[in-house]
């Protein structure tokens, strides 16, 4: 008697486990919460990511902006008439720049060449691929002369997924690069 009274307590017991199992994988609650949880993190980062390309994007269309705007005065003559300084060139391509940049951390080039193919078509860097500036220099030639305005900006970057392996500064930043070419008119 006592092993049909224990045979029928484990039966029990496995008859139990087998319906506990088997309610636990239809039930269908909090599946929702469970996956989401284990998408929540790589959306947010693509999020995250698409909004600071966008943003390094705008940066850049802004800046590149403000050295044409700047290079405009410098073609025309007016930047040579008024004597104007490297750092004075500097603020008014900043003010164009809508407060998106630190003025002082924003290196220029400009250099006079005869031909446009003189003109560098590399980015000054060192040799860990960091960016140079010991060759920048500032002349903005005379009337006729082809001038090249190069400015450079280290663009912080705030989520480091894709932008590393693309600038290769081993800062951690994007090296913006604004480029304007052009030969000065014949000004006075």
């Amino acid at each position: 008697m006592q092993t049909k009274h224990q045979f029928k307590t484990n039966s029990r017991h496995s008859f139990f486990g087998l319906q506990t199992i088997r309610r636990f994988k239809d039930d269908e609650d909090g599946v929702a919460a469970i996956e989401f949880g284990m998408l929540a993190l790589p959306f947010l980062m693509l999020i995250f990511a698409i909004l600071e390309t966008a943003l390094g994007f705008f940066a850049a269309q802004v800046f590149e902006s403000g050295v044409d705007t700047v290079g405009r005065e410098i073609r025309t003559g007016q930047i040579q008439s008024d004597t104007t300084t490297a750092t004075q060139v500097r603020d008014k391509i900043c003010a164009e720049t809508w407060g998106l940049f630190e003025c002082a951390s924003i290196q220029l080039d400009v250099k006079t060449y005869v031909n446009f193919p003189d003109a560098p078509l590399t980015t000054p860097r060192d040799v860990d691929g960091n960016f140079d500036n010991s060759g920048l220099s500032f002349d903005t030639g005379s009337a006729g002369s082809t001038v090249i305005v190069r400015a450079f900006y280290e663009w912080p970057v705030f989520l480091d997924i894709l932008w590393q392996s693309v600038t290769g500064l081993s800062n951690g930043k994007r090296l913006l690069v604004a480029t304007t070419a052009f030969q000065n008119e014949p000004f006075d």
